[in-house]
């Protein structure tokens, strides 16, 4: 017999570090948005006319902010199963504690009659606690934000189930692991300070441009009251803590600030010194080495009034610059699917044709994070932007600077000069400038040539000419300041009848694939299109049946680490074969065959949901008809809407209402 005794030393987990935050959150409700419009009329002596300068306004909404809608305690938010707990549970438990503490210290009869009691109180207050709140939860369902917590829900419980969500240990640039939290600081600043402030090599922009000096217009308090109707709510705050809702809640007298506010940036060209700083938020591209910095893309959290300014400075913009019809990203009436739709029916014709169509993808290095500034201000220029605009612009870049907020806390701040912001609300129009302006001699017409961003794809009947065409492409960027990968950039030949081998960029082979992710919808050399489409709740995907007729789709929800997958059969026309497909509320607005989608995915969606909102049955779901909503310039009497039963048809007016030929 042996005896062995131990002392072991237990390591501590380390609190995650989390920034206190005013709960700006709770301007959803209206009696803490009135509360917040008395105290600040109090602070301002009795009326809400916000002062003149950034400085004293914002300083006076941030402290009535805290005054009035409190902070956060800076602890991670617990993900408890008790998210219906009430006041009224909370004092039955409590009196049930102090009477099991009485039972224990004096075990009579009457003691214990009324510990039992209190025990079938305290059920039954739980049971009216989590009907009350399941209500509320399925009334809120049927407005917009309501359907946003549910999606959103289910997204992060999805997160939850992961294993990895935030990395506290990352590699430097030899691949060594880092672990102290001063280190992995260092190294989150270092590449990130390397990546938005070197610049690829290029030649000098000689060709001379005239500027266009012209007086410009006031800004009006329709524009500005247009660009806050079109800001999202429920974001990210920027450094100066002072969210779009603010001036949502303040109404009419936020507007009349902000007017008075833009028009002096407007004249003076220089905007409040706060704006300039952002935090970097690195997100995990999802694919790659996790400990790496390359795999991570860096979203900057800006202040949500400068956003405010680049809306109206980029509704001007767009008045007076023409962007070329082959660039689909952030253009009015185009998206993905248009781009995706082109490119699947030229492949679908020289299949038909048995022709070869050869394509290569082209992928930019960086391309955000490494637009020469000066570029921009030439692109701007040769596209007819008025000099105030341009030095607008440069004033929104100059002097710019960020912290990187990484798992282990905050780094030091460091400038940042090359590149657009990522998370702008400015910088896809700008890029698509710079994009316009840098292929103007070697695009073709849509579809041989498309581009969403910096998504470039080139096509042509011959390999030859496409190797010739994508020779061309890189000269043009790449003399400019952007840079073609080598290993990302791919090609494809469509309809292959013999081996014709790949095409080379500068005498290095192009990696050839037999299918290509494009916008997120997966197309193929030979055409068509051999995989189900899945439809999850991240987000919508765009598809092209193979056929009319009976076709089979995949939905699947995960819920923590449970997934729940259904295959199923829908029937298809053949003007709905191209067509964006979304697992989503608005079922009548994406999806093909209306009436037999929503038959076919209800079952599946009420299974998953009962483990996305933490339901105890199906009983306390929904039908898949509670979620519609009226259609702009539909009658509303088209649809016959029963909470109780499944919609069992779909006019067809409402079918070609709603999805597109």
């Amino acid at each position: 017999m042996m005896v062995c005794r131990m002392t072991l030393m237990v390591c501590k987990k380390k609190k995650s570090k989390i920034e206190k935050k005013t709960k700006w959150w709770k301007l959803k409700k209206e009696e803490c948005c009135e509360e917040f419009r008395q105290k600040l009329r109090q602070a301002l002596g009795g009326q809400v006319v916000l002062p003149d300068d950034w400085e004293t306004t914002a300083e006076v909404i941030r402290e009535t902010g805290r005054k009035v809608l409190g902070v956060s305690s800076g602890r991670r938010k617990e993900d408890k199963e008790t998210w219906w707990w009430n006041e009224e549970v909370e004092d039955s438990i409590q009196r049930k504690r102090l009477a099991k503490k009485k039972w224990d210290m004096d075990r009579t009869e009457e003691n214990r009659q009324e510990y039992k009691e209190l025990q079938r109180r305290v059920k039954r207050e739980v049971s009216k606690a989590k009907l009350k709140a399941y209500d509320e939860l399925y009334t809120r369902l049927d407005t917009r934000e309501g359907e946003k917590d549910l999606y959103r829900l289910a997204r992060q419980r999805d997160q939850d189930g992961k294993d990895v969500q935030q990395v506290r240990v990352i590699k430097d640039r030899d691949g060594r692991v880092l672990s102290s939290e001063e280190s992995v600081q260092r190294r989150w600043k270092e590449y990130f300070e390397e990546l938005m402030n070197e610049e690829n090599e290029r030649e000098k922009s000689v060709e001379g441009v005239n500027s266009v000096e012209q007086k410009v217009d006031k800004i009006r308090k329709d524009k500005v009251r247009k660009a806050l109707k079109r800001m999202k709510s429920g974001k990210a705050v920027g450094p100066d803590d002072i969210p779009v809702e603010v001036w949502t809640c303040l109404g009419e007298a936020a507007v009349e600030f902000l007017t008075s506010l833009f028009n002096r940036v407007l004249k003076s060209e220089r905007m409040p010194e706060e704006w300039r700083r952002s935090v970097l938020v690195p997100i995990f591209k999802n694919k790659g080495d996790v400990q790496s910095c390359s795999n991570y893309r860096g979203i900057k959290l800006m202040s949500h009034t400068m956003k405010l300014w680049e809306r109206v400075v980029e509704a001007r913009l767009r008045k007076v610059v023409d962007i070329c019809e082959q660039q689909y990203s952030f253009m009015p009436r185009k998206s993905t699917t248009d781009a995706i739709f082109a490119l699947r029916i030229l492949m679908e014709k020289y299949r038909d044709g048995q022709r070869e169509l050869h394509c290569v993808f082209v992928d930019l290095e960086k391309a955000y994070d490494r637009v020469p500034r000066e570029e921009l201000w030439y692109c701007m220029r040769k596209s007819g932007v008025a000099e105030k605009y341009v030095r607008v612009v440069q004033d929104m870049y100059e002097r710019s600077k960020t912290v990187v907020r990484c798992a282990v806390g905050q780094t030091e701040e460091f400038k940042v000069e090359v590149g657009l912001h990522q998370g702008s609300a400015l910088s896809p129009f700008l890029f698509a400038i710079v994009m316009d302006q840098l292929s103007e001699e070697v695009r073709q017409e849509s579809p041989w040539t498309m581009m969403f961003a910096d998504d470039i794809v080139i096509c042509s009947e011959s390999r030859e000419q496409v190797e010739e065409n994508l020779e061309r492409w890189r000269f043009a960027l790449e003399r400019r300041g952007m840079k073609v990968s080598r290993s990302k950039t791919e090609y494809m030949c469509v309809n292959e009848r013999e081996g014709s081998g790949t095409v080379r960029l500068q005498g290095e082979e192009v990696k050839k694939v037999q299918e290509f992710k494009y916008l997120g919808s997966t197309v193929q050399s030979n055409g068509e299109c051999a995989k189900e489409p899945i439809i999850t709740l991240e987000g919508s995907v765009a598809f092209t049946f193979p056929r009319e007729g009976i076709n089979v789709v995949t939905v699947q929800v995960v819920a923590g680490n449970t997934i729940q997958q259904d295959r199923k059969t829908i029937a298809v026309h053949e003007y709905f074969r191209s067509h964006l497909l979304a697992f989503s509320s608005n079922l009548d607005e994406h999806n093909p065959d209306v009436a037999e989608w929503r038959l076919d995915v209800s079952r599946v969606i009420k299974n998953s949901m009962v483990h996305v909102v933490m339901a105890e049955s199906v009983e306390y779901l929904f039908d898949v008809s509670y979620m519609i909503r009226k259609i702009g310039g539909v009658d509303e009497n088209i649809i016959n809407v029963d909470n109780n039963k499944p919609v069992e048809h779909v006019p067809e007016d409402l079918i070609h209402k709603t999805l597109k030929d």
